[in-house]
């Protein structure tokens, strides 16, 4: 799998297993030629975690976040632009090489991007920034890894990687704590507001090595359709205060003769995490024993609750069985009307013209779309998704180290500041302009300047804001504030096992979840249920057990 040692839905946003849905492991490397050292299981010392400080460059949020992690949301844009960064902190540094996965299409070169040499203006140094499509990336990384020819800072791919991490970045990587551990971080006060949560995983082989592409701690539990839920006499999540009435709105808001239903996908993650069920895996710390998620009873539950819901017709037909690559196709369903709930992650909510907001504005201005929660007194959250990936420093002079994790500061720069405006919209009058909101609005050119992904070297501090409907800001911000004080521990974040690293994400969830459509859609009975996890176990999950166990035995030391 990638560089997580949880199976976090960073990665399943993008495959569509967030539905149920079966998925593929990419294509495991070879490390460094020589095999290396065995990668082993490990506790992950939190002496080597930078301290968080909050980042104040004198920006007000309309909507302040909390020290418990719930991220400001503006609704505004910033009128004036602040400095996050002082003078030019790349000056008299040679060029930089780095390579990162994008999304958006491949940017203009230097000379015909503005935006790129302004930043770089700012900086003080050139950066060779080369930008891989995402679905390229695996590749583009193996060939850099098998050439020797790694850039100075790079993005660990999402899926695919080495299959000895640990080896692979001892020996090609620099170790980051010497500079970012404990207090040292406050010479990068960008780095040192990211989230600590985020830094758990940047620790490899009993080192901090990766820059965390931060995100809000947990991915949330998709999105409904306000309009048609205050059509059944829902005006507040908060009315819905069970299961058993979110089974019975799900009854409601179903008319097969309409072709209106309430899932399309799956709704097992609102479910289980109504339930009160655990994320991947629960470490008991008293006894010492690690369960996995199957082995739930609450999650269990929910499974069951989704098999009766799909029986009573309120799942759009199809759409549970499909495979990763047709999420595009359950997700329209929901944009397009069809259903009043889906399961997506929150990134995808307020992401300008392709997200939630924005896409069904456009299709009917009726559609009111907002931030689902879980339900009911036993409701939880699950940290999953505390980062995009990591960035890697290729090892290099101390001196050097220190230029690099500059870039890495600047690319933190907090919203509205100069530094994230230039990344984000560009020079001002060439890549945007103002509306009559003060909202910047990408001209022609700015649509692609901004495609270079500076923000995939790290990133800054999570933070809300929508261009297009300034209140869709406040509806996740006020999920937010329901959905981090329920957020119950991932130990994946401090524990690592080398099985469920290499397979977690791969063939074993493939077993889970495959397991799961069957159930669900009835093709077998729930009595099957015990038969999928001896299924589970027996291929490799109580291997990843035992190094769990093996790895917390070892942090009591």
């Amino acid at each position: 799998m990638s560089g997580t040692t949880s199976v976090d839905r960073r990665t399943l946003f993008r495959w569509g297993a967030g539905a149920g849905l079966a998925v593929a492991a990419a294509p495991l490397l070879a490390a460094c030629g020589d095999g290396g050292t065995a990668a082993k299981a490990e506790a992950k010392s939190a002496g080597l975690l930078p301290s968080t400080t909050v980042r104040n460059i004198g920006i007000k949020a309309d909507l302040p976040g909390t020290a418990a992690g719930v991220p400001n949301a503006f609704l505004k844009y910033p009128a004036e632009l602040t400095r996050a960064t002082t003078g030019t902190p790349l000056k008299g540094a040679q060029k930089i090489t780095a390579v990162t996965e994008t999304f958006a299409p491949l940017p203009p070169e230097r000379g015909k991007n503005a935006a790129w040499r302004e930043i770089e203006k700012l900086l003080g140094t050139e950066v060779d920034f080369t930008a891989v499509p995402a679905d390229d990336y695996p590749a583009k990384f193996s060939t850099m890894v098998a050439g020797d020819q790694l850039p100075d800072i790079f993005m660990y791919p999402e899926t695919g990687g080495v299959d000895n991490m640990g080896s692979f970045l001892a020996a090609k990587c620099a170790d980051l704590g010497p500079h970012l551990s404990g207090d040292k971080v406050k010479d990068y006060p960008n780095l040192a507001a990211v989230p600590q949560y985020a830094w758990r995983d940047a620790i490899k082989g009993g080192k901090l090595y990766g820059i965390p592409i931060a995100r809000s701690g947990t991915g949330g539990a998709g999105f409904y359709r306000a309009d048609l839920l205050r059509q059944a006499g829902v005006t507040g999540l908060d009315q819905i205060d069970s299961i058993e009435r979110l089974v019975e709105l799900a009854k409601d808001l179903t008319n097969t003769g309409k072709k209106q239903y309430f899932f399309t996908g799956s709704g097992t993650i609102l479910l289980a995490m109504s339930a009160g069920a655990q994320h991947f895996w629960h470490f008991d710390r008293q006894t010492g024993k690690w369960r996995y998620q199957l082995e739930d009873d609450k999650y269990r539950y929910a499974v069951e609750t989704a098999a009766k819901l799909y029986k009573a017709g309120c799942y759009y037909p199809g759409t549970v069985q499909m495979s990763g690559a047709q999420k595009a196709q359950y997700t329209d369903l929901f944009k397009n009307g069809k259903a009043a709930y889906v399961y997506d992650g929150m990134p995808s909510y307020l992401t300008t013209a392709t997200g939630y907001v924005d896409s069904m504005a456009a299709i009917d201005k009726s559609f009111d779309v907002r931030p689902m929660v879980p339900v009911g007194k036993d409701a939880v959250t699950w940290t999953d998704n505390v980062s995009l990936q990591n960035c890697y420093i290729t090892k290099a002079g101390e001196q050097r180290v220190k230029e690099l994790l500059r870039l890495a500061d600047f690319a933190a720069s907090p919203f509205g500041s100069l530094e994230y405006t230039l990344i984000n919209y560009g020079v001002e009058n060439t890549d945007y302009r103002r509306d009559a909101n003060g909202t910047p609005v990408l001209t022609k050119q700015g649509t692609q300047d901004v495609t270079v992904p500076w923000g995939k070297l790290a990133s800054a501090t999570p933070a809300f804001f929508s261009a297009t409907h300034p209140e869709a800001a406040r509806y996740v911000h006020e999920a937010y504030t329901v959905l981090i004080p329920r957020l119950i521990e991932d130990p994946t974040l401090g524990y690592s096992s080398p099985t469920w690293d290499s397979k977690g994400s791969g063939s074993l969830y493939t077993i889970h979840l495959d397991g799961l459509k069957d159930l669900i859609t009835g093709r077998k009975p729930m009595s099957a249920y015990d038969a999928l996890v001896k299924k589970w176990r027996r291929a490799g999950g109580d291997t990843c057990r035992a190094e769990f166990e093996q790895a917390s035995q070892k942090g009591k030391k």
